[in-house]
């Protein structure tokens, strides 16, 4: 087998996984870790060989990009205070633990390198953390926070991390200068980020076609993670920011082919990019068994100490940062999404996964330092960044839903359906507000103008059936299976006419640009 048939087999195994896992009530992510790591001890599967500074720019921006079209920039406003506990914060006193310990058991490690060593494990993964927690049916509020944690996390992760490095290969530390660093690189990619979302904005209103819309957004992600790292400029953050720009800014109401097929195409990149990037990293279970030839004992003792700082650490940090949080919501008079309850907190706590942004970072490892010699315990930090990843992303994967059911943290279905009631009225009355608009300029039928005005009532009661009375629910029910009905018949009526223009494009003389023309035009028809 050799390299691109590995790569045909990861994408399989990606989307086979997500029916598998539905059915096993087990993350896809975490079944595809799982693949790798069975791959890797077969004999004829290689060696991936991906340049380790290649692994970020090609995985993270889509991933990133798809988990920030399911959120908005008032999310993460609203939810401001526990994404910095987490997101910043946390960070920081994770990488101070790590560092810590792995420096005072590790021999000869410097102090840098173990600064290293702690800012690469630190970062939950947002890919990992998002498909877990979507697929479990916890609470929105839990759900935003894991996001917001998982996505900028990565950006003081990414940011720490090259500055360890920094110190490490050149043997010299300014905390100035390390602090301005930090500074320009966010200012810089907010910079990069917004610029290139109003661009991207302006560029997709002269494009116009739905499918040049899609194609557009497969790119920028890319484009803004490269321009802001050319730049000395956090990538992570900027395609967080073009992201949020274009997901407040680029989005019309009207354009459903845009939305639809937008929604189609990116939910396809993440499905394959996903299962590729985890099972990348079992694939790294190759070099973890090299490394720690000989000396299995030593090195796992190491690695399960660290693995002991990264768990309880976020434990340890959790329990009064949601205290606090609770506190301080208190005495705000608006909404916060923040733990209700210990349970909760203890979801939060065991869903802290690692996963791409670690293996890359462990991976970008440089092998030699400024003055020709090894970097010191490049090998002992990367087993123990790869025991770290399996221990927390199978292990608290594995276990995660198990955990879930038996806390008992589900999402709230009366405040869910309160909500969606609240928009179908909203919807309801904004139809039959342009309703009198249009009356006030056009004369009606009085027949038409009452059918339209109970079509303006379907549109919120097909959205929320309890918006109605019984009476006029009993009434939508028996129209809705008098359309299914129809729809049935006129589906059936539909699916001959395109099986009668399909079979012309194999006849003699037909002009297939015509007959995709055609059938283009009966497919968007059925979905009306």
């Amino acid at each position: 087998m050799d390299q691109l048939a590995l790569l045909f087999v990861l994408l399989l195994g990606a989307v086979i996984s997500v029916p598998v896992g539905e059915r096993w009530g087990l993350p896809a992510p975490v079944l595809m870790t799982l693949l790798g790591m069975v791959l890797a001890v077969l004999r004829f599967v290689p060696n991936v060989d991906i340049p380790p500074d290649l692994i970020l720019p090609a995985l993270l921006p889509p991933l990133l990009y798809a988990a920030v079209r399911r959120t908005s920039w008032r999310q993460f406003a609203a939810n401001k205070r526990p994404i910095f506990l987490l997101a910043v914060a946390l960070v920081f006193v994770t990488t101070l633990a790590v560092a810590a310990v792995a420096s005072s058991i590790v021999p000869g490690l410097p102090l840098a390198a173990a600064f290293a060593l702690g800012a690469l494990v630190a970062p939950p993964d947002p890919v990992a953390a998002t498909a877990v927690a979507g697929q479990l049916g916890l609470p929105r509020r839990l759900v935003s926070i894991l996001e917001g944690e998982g996505l900028f996390n990565d950006v003081t992760a990414i940011v720490l991390y090259h500055v360890a490095i920094a110190a490490a290969v050149s043997g010299t530390f300014s905390p100035w200068k390390a602090g301005l660093d930090f500074v320009l690189s966010a200012v810089v990619a907010l910079v990069v980020g917004l610029a290139l979302g109003w661009a991207a904005n302006k560029l997709m209103t002269l494009v116009g076609e739905a499918s040049l819309q899609v194609g557009l957004t497969l790119l920028v992600p890319y484009v803004s993670y490269v321009l802001a790292e050319e730049l000395h400029g956090s990538g992570v953050l900027a395609v967080l920011v073009t992201a949020l720009f274009l997901a407040e800014y680029a989005t019309d109401a009207d354009d459903v082919m845009t939305r639809l097929a937008g929604a189609t195409v990116w939910e396809v990149v993440d499905t394959l990019v996903t299962g590729v990037a985890f099972g990348l990293i079992g694939l790294e279970l190759h070099n973890a068994i090299r490394t720690a030839s000989g000396r299995w004992g030593e090195m796992l003792g190491w690695a399960a100490t660290i693995v002991v700082v990264v768990v309880f650490v976020r434990l340890a940090w959790l329990l009064p940062a949601t205290w606090l949080t609770k506190r301080l919501h208190a005495k705000r008079d608006y909404d916060e999404e923040i733990p209700t309850s210990w349970r909760e907190t203890v979801v939060m706590w065991w869903a802290g996964m690692r996963g791409v942004a670690s293996v890359a970072l462990a991976l970008a490892i440089p092998l030699e330092m400024d003055d020709g010699s090894p970097f010191p315990d490049r090998d002992e930090i990367v087993f123990i960044a790869f025991g770290v990843i399996m221990a927390t992303l199978v292990l608290q994967g594995l276990t995660l839903p198990w955990l879930v059911r038996k806390l008992g943290v589900r999402a709230d279905e009366d405040v869910e359906k309160a909500l969606e009631k609240e928009l179908a009225v909203r919807a309801a009355k904004a139809a039959r507000r342009r309703l009198r608009e249009i009356e006030a300029v056009e004369e009606l039928p009085e027949e038409v103008s009452e059918q339209l005005l109970r079509r303006a009532f379907e549109i919120g009661v097909r959205i929320s059936p309890d918006m109605g009375d019984e009476e006029r629910r009993e009434a939508h029910v028996q129209r809705v299976r008098r359309m299914k009905r129809m729809r049935r018949i006129q589906g059936e009526m539909l699916s001959a006419a395109r099986h009668e223009v399909l079979s012309a494009r194999s006849e003699p003389g037909a002009d297939p640009e015509i007959v995709d023309r055609v059938l283009r035009h009966l497919d968007v028809r059925s979905l009306r």
